[in-house]
């Protein structure tokens, strides 16, 4: 160790003079000096931060969002339009549209003579149907019927006698009263058409094909060609169908229930009897 404690000038840094322990340009300073006095209120007191919300001085410096500033500028355009108030306008009436409107709505007795082909339609379809179901009016009954199914070529007879004779009712019933005409005839169509395909089949069988047409054939001809009209034509306003759109205006559905009519009685046949009418 080579410190000196006891010499003065070992310790002092530059700028010190030789004969003072102090720096030259240091002063003597009272720390009570640093203390504030009794009345001093702080910082805050000359420095508040003032709230944002206030409505009182100038608010421009202290805001939190800045208004937009002005444009240095005056933006060309239109003048602001005035609220529009519509007046009311007549309009021209076209007599043409007019009349075809009304035409329209006029359906005359259109739908009395609907109602009378559904209820003939659907009331042959429910008398034949009870032949068939309680031997009714001289009908055969369900054995003469299952029977009859049987020597016409038809497989599966047992089921298809309850079948087609709770079908041919249901339909029936449902033309009647004009609800869900379009399926109900589109039913009662397959029905006919298998019963036009039978008589054909028959008379094929007996060598008589040419005198279908006159031995009472084209009556069943009349039927099939009448529950087509009804799919086509709708149930009319007397009918509970009377606000449905193919009462109204029947076109695609109607035309979709046609072709399934007429597909499904053919489609029985084929599946069920297979026999050739025509062969």
């Amino acid at each position: 160790m080579t410190s000196h404690p006891q010499d003065p000038q070992a310790w002092q840094r530059p700028g010190y003079s030789d004969d003072s322990a102090r720096p030259t340009g240091a002063s003597l300073v009272d720390p009570e000096d640093d203390l504030p006095s009794e009345n001093y209120g702080g910082d805050f007191e000359t420095t508040a931060i003032p709230r944002y919300d206030s409505k009182t001085g100038d608010q421009s410096a202290f805001s939190l969002v800045p208004d937009p500033e002005p444009l240095p500028y005056a933006q060309s355009g239109p003048a602001p339009m005035a609220p529009f108030n519509a007046e009311p306008a007549e309009i021209e009436r076209d007599e043409f549209v007019d009349d075809r409107v009304r035409a329209a709505g006029r359906r005359g007795t259109q739908d009395l003579g609907l109602l009378i082909l559904r209820v003939a339609l659907g009331g042959l379809m429910i008398i034949h149907g009870l032949q068939k179901a309680f031997g009714w009016w001289g009908g055969p009954g369900l054995d003469g019927f299952n029977t009859s199914l049987g020597e016409m070529g038809y497989k599966n007879a047992d089921i298809l006698t309850y079948a087609a004779t709770g079908g041919q009712i249901a339909a029936g019933v449902l033309l009647v009263l004009g609800l869900f005409t379009p399926i109900a005839a589109a039913g009662a169509l397959a029905y006919l058409i298998n019963g036009v395909l039978a008589t054909a089949m028959a008379a094929h069988e007996q060598a008589r094909l040419a005198e279908v047409i006159t031995d009472g054939t084209e009556y069943r001809m009349i039927v099939v060609v009448a529950a087509a009209a009804i799919i086509l034509t709708g149930p009319g306003r007397y009918g509970f169908d009377a606000g449905r759109g193919w009462a109204r205006r029947p076109f695609v559905g109607s035309f979709v229930a046609l072709v399934l009519g007429v597909a499904g009685g053919i489609a029985i046949w084929v599946f069920l009897n297979g026999g050739n009418p025509l062969g």
